[in-house]
């Protein structure tokens, strides 16, 4: 598929060639509030990939600015995704609390010009002073802002002030630094934001030396300088941050790179906001930041998704400037394209319905070549064995067949996949009138699966021999919200009411290949017939698990084809 126009590529191509940069330098640099999600995933691929392309360097770098919401546990959550991802920092892994100094540092700096000023407005006096936007009718104003009675103090004032903020001589959230630009001015990003707070919390890498802590639109424009970055490729919602991005390094006289904005990734049928995906987890909507039904890299990963299969989806979606929503279904068209290409293929009989061959010798088994991917012929073969009693799946029988079923029913010939014809003879029931088993006959003359004489049979069932098989848990996940917007609710509604209610489904008792036993978590397989499964890590000795990581076909967009 031809990458479409990528216009970050094409800025990039024009700064090295009129000589504003010499080289390529790129970052990603996230903060360690929570896991990674799709959304980061486009993010690392784009500034990894840019790097690699133009042959520059890429960071890491965690912009750990907020102590009350970070984490070490993030940390390493965040460096796990990104490597899995395949993108490689190797030792340039960096933090905005290496350069809490340097930072600090640039903001006296900045007092010495006239350009920063201690300011003693409460946070909530502070954002009415700055002013809010009016819709006037068609239009969108922004009356001027109320200057600070704070915002004359001398420089000598301001240092005072500012390294008792720093000694921790005063209450949290009492006082700010704040830049001095222009409360006239329409963006109200300029008009004197916020450099430091003051936070009495430990940090989780220099606990307690600091009780002010940099905002992100102070330290991110100057880490990046600091590491000489040449292009901090951002999402939109910093296109009004980047005036002033540019203010701070120019105020500075400081390396100054180029910030490019792109359009951040929207996705059908779920949310990526850290603060909503932060409350699925914590009010037990989820089991945790790696459910497999959460939009988070470890989510996925755990669901059986591959790297490459998102490295696919995000080349397939480009970058925009245009704010659009992307369908779920081509993300899950990636991930099935790339399983049926690697996934070696496995019998598992879900829910199982017990098949017995009357005719078939007491005590023998056969054991018949399985292919293990039709698509990879270098993947050869197994051996599956067969026996007088199997399992078949309970959708797979029926007494009563409506018309354009083809599968197995009384007085009807269905072909056992790699082994042989069988017809059935009836059905038993236990003492509540449930079918227990299915009695048919084999025909020896159809061994492999085809007739001598060319009849043909509709239907070909997959199966497991009762006398071998494995018993597991499978897990069948499914969207995690049943509605493409999960956030368009009337007002008053909690959006959480548009959770899929059947998003996860538990069987147990899972017939299993015995090949399937030694799996290990992580290892993906497609079930015949079922879709496509990886090996979860609560899987034990004796008790395999598995996560659906998608069916073999789209089964929304049939229903939505026949809505």
């Amino acid at each position: 598929m031809e990458r479409p126009r990528d216009f970050i590529r094409e800025t990039i191509e024009e700064d090295l060639r009129t000589g504003r940069f010499t080289c390529v330098h790129t970052r990603f640099p996230p903060e360690p509030n929570g896991y990674l999600h799709i959304g980061h995933a486009q993010a690392v691929l784009l500034n990894w990939g840019i790097a690699q392309e133009f042959g520059g360097k890429f960071n890491l770098r965690f912009d750990d600015t907020n102590p009350e919401k970070e984490s070490t546990e993030y940390v390493e959550a965040i460096k796990e995704d990104v490597r899995w991802l395949g993108a490689d920092w190797e030792d340039r892994e960096f933090y905005a609390s290496d350069y809490f100094d340097q930072l600090y540092a640039w903001a006296e700096e900045l007092i010495r010009k006239g350009k920063a000023y201690v300011c003693d407005l409460s946070p909530e006096e502070l954002s009415r002073q700055r002013g809010q936007p009016i819709q006037d009718g068609d239009r969108l104003i922004t009356p001027p802002g109320v200057e600070s009675p704070y915002r004359n103090r001398s420089v000598e004032e301001n240092l005072d002030l500012f390294r008792r903020m720093r000694a921790g001589e005063f209450p949290e959230g009492s006082r700010t630094l704040r830049a001095k630009i222009d409360m006239a001015h329409p963006n109200l990003n300029m008009r004197d934001p916020v450099l430091y707070r003051i936070i009495h919390a430990p940090h989780h890498r220099t606990g307690t030396r600091w009780c002010i802590y940099p905002t992100y639109d102070w330290a991110h424009g100057q880490s990046d300088s600091i590491e000489g970055i040449t292009h901090s490729i951002c999402t939109l919602e910093f296109e009004n941050h980047r005036p002033l991005y540019d203010w701070f390094l120019d105020q500075l006289g400081i390396h100054h790179p180029r910030q490019i904005e792109f359009a951040r990734l929207n996705l059908t049928y779920t949310v990526l906001s850290k603060r909503y995906l932060l409350r699925l987890v914590q009010e037990g909507y989820v089991s945790g930041w790696d459910d497999p039904r959460m939009p988070t890299i470890a989510g996925m990963r755990r669901r059986g998704y591959t790297p490459e299969a998102i490295a696919d989806f995000v080349r397939r979606i480009g970058v925009s400037k245009a704010e659009s929503v992307r369908e779920i279904e081509l993300l899950e068209h990636c991930v099935r394209d790339d399983l049926n290409r690697r996934a070696p293929r496995r019998m598992a009989v879900l829910e199982p319905l017990k098949l017995v061959l009357t005719n078939y010798p007491e005590g023998q088994v056969e054991w018949f070549p399985a292919i293990n991917n039709p698509e990879d012929p270098s993947a050869g073969t197994r051996l599956v064995p067969f026996s007088k009693v199997l399992y078949i799946e309970r959708e797979d029988f029926m007494e009563a067949p409506p018309p354009g079923y083809f599968r197995l029913a009384p007085g009807r010939e269905v072909r056992l996949r790699y082994a042989y014809f069988v017809r059935c003879e009836g059905a038993v029931r236990d003492a509540s009138g449930q079918i227990v088993e299915v009695h048919c006959t084999y025909d020896p003359s159809t061994r492999g699966g085809d007739a001598p004489d060319g009849r043909k049979v509709k239907a070909t069932l997959h199966w497991v021999s009762a006398a071998h098989a494995v018993e597991g848990e499978v897990r069948l996940y499914d969207r995690l919200f049943r509605v493409p917007d999960p956030l368009d609710v009337p007002e008053g509604v909690d959006w959480i009411v548009n959770l899929n209610p059947h998003s996860l489904v538990v069987l147990t008792g899972c017939k299993l290949e015995p090949s399937l036993a030694e799996a290990k978590p992580g290892e993906r397989f497609q079930f015949e017939r079922k879709g496509y499964f990886c090996v979860d890590p609560d899987s034990r000795p004796g008790h395999p698990v598995f996560n659906r990581t998608a069916t073999l076909r789209d089964p929304w967009a049939k229903l939505q084809g026949k809505a």
